[in-house]
């Protein structure tokens, strides 16, 4: 198991453009496009290395690892499985869990892997826990801090870390809580503004701890959708923006952004 040190958010993105990592995302197929291209605003290199036979090997060269559960086709179940077992840091993004039958039991099967980050929305969350019966399809239809207890025991069940997206994101591991508030509505009219959150998290795995790579790419997210939403006249542009926001994002942008 690779164990990376924590830093500050700053230092964690400025980190990040100077390695830049290789990130192996297990994703969507809706969303890998935009996908790509936010790891590659941000300053990481995306692959999108989804076959089994292949998906262990690349593991074991990626600095962090996503497995998406929006598209699991029987293909991509296998290759997420070789993936995980490797030992690299991972990021779970469950979605959709809860109410479908097949994404829910392999999530459930890949938590035994302990996933070093696990990031949804707050429905999502509290359906992994067994805590709740998930949300309407993709949608949420609860609140990150209604979902702050199955959140903490995911993260002692695991032993990494747990983010919850929405209006105020919520992160947390066994013992530490972060909130990360603002960021734009327009994020949840663009596909993939969830997923490539989840691609982040990923990236800055290769370069800090898990605590540390939720909260960062929380707080970029929140900053650069909030530029974009000040560039843009819609959902359309507002793609756009936020892609030149993520690369244009100076790490000092991120101080203040994360409360305890």
């Amino acid at each position: 198991m690779v164990v990376r040190t924590s830093s500050s958010p700053s230092t964690a993105l400025a980190e990040l453009r100077a390695t830049p990592p290789l990130v192996q995302c297990i994703t969507n197929t809706v969303v890998t496009n935009f996908t790509a291209n936010a790891l590659l605003a941000l300053g990481a290199s995306p692959a999108m290395c989804d076959i089994p036979g292949e998906a262990g090997l690349f593991a074991g060269i990626a600095g962090g690892v996503l497995v998406n559960l929006g598209t699991p086709t029987a293909e991509q179940r296998d290759a997420a499985r070789e993936a995980v077992a490797v030992g690299t840091p991972w990021v779970l993004d469950p979605v959709a869990v809860g109410a479908l039958p097949v994404r829910t039991a392999l999530a459930h099967e890949l938590l035994a892997s302990r996933p070093t980050i696990v990031r949804g929305n707050a429905s999502e969350i509290l359906a992994l826990a067994g805590a709740g019966a998930g949300g309407r399809g993709v949608d949420s239809t609860d609140s990150p801090e209604a979902a702050r207890e199955a959140a903490r025991s995911l993260a002692v069940r695991t032993g990494g870390t747990v983010a919850v997206s929405g209006p105020v994101d919520l992160i947390v591991d066994a013992e530490r809580t972060a909130l990360v508030p603002g960021g734009s509505a327009l994020l949840t009219k663009v596909t993939g503004g969830g997923c490539a959150l989840g691609a982040a998290m990923a990236g800055l795995l290769a370069v800090t701890d898990g605590f540390t790579a939720a909260t960062t790419a929380s707080a970029i997210w929140a900053a650069a959708s909030e530029r974009a939403e000040a560039a843009s006249s819609g959902p359309g542009s507002f793609a756009v923006a936020f892609l030149d926001a993520l690369a244009t994002l100076e790490p000092a942008e991120l101080d203040g952004r994360v409360t305890a």
